[in-house]
């Protein structure tokens, strides 16, 4: 499986941006389709999550800011992030799995300015 992720930038704080992951396959054939992201000089972090069966979890830091949604083509999935903090700059990477499989995408850089 191929993710290639895509809409990341530079914001201002209290700004929106919008992230996409496109599979190469159907995301209904994944275990699930997530976002982490990772700071410089951190682990990375669980952003959200969203099952097949359309179930959605997300990190604490981020609840009630960002949403996990997939588009009805069954192949892309959005994350949209409102109320940006400084503390979201990050790069921002596509994840997902398939039985024992794990795949990830390229990474895209999201900075938000103070």
């Amino acid at each position: 499986v191929q993710l290639q992720a895509s809409g990341g930038g530079l914001v201002q704080a209290g700004g929106s941006l919008r992230l996409s992951c496109t599979a190469s396959t159907s995301i209904f054939r994944l275990d699930y389709m997530a976002w982490y992201r990772q700071a410089p000089g951190k682990q990375r972090d669980l952003v959200a999550t969203i099952t097949s069966s359309g179930r959605t979890n997300y990190g604490d830091s981020v609840k009630g800011r960002f949403t996990i949604s997939r588009d009805n083509a069954g192949n892309t999935v959005l994350l949209e992030m409102n109320s940006l903090k400084p503390e979201d700059t990050a790069v921002y990477y596509c994840n997902t799995a398939k039985g024992f499989n794990d795949y990830w995408g390229q990474g895209t850089q999201v900075t938000v300015s103070s």
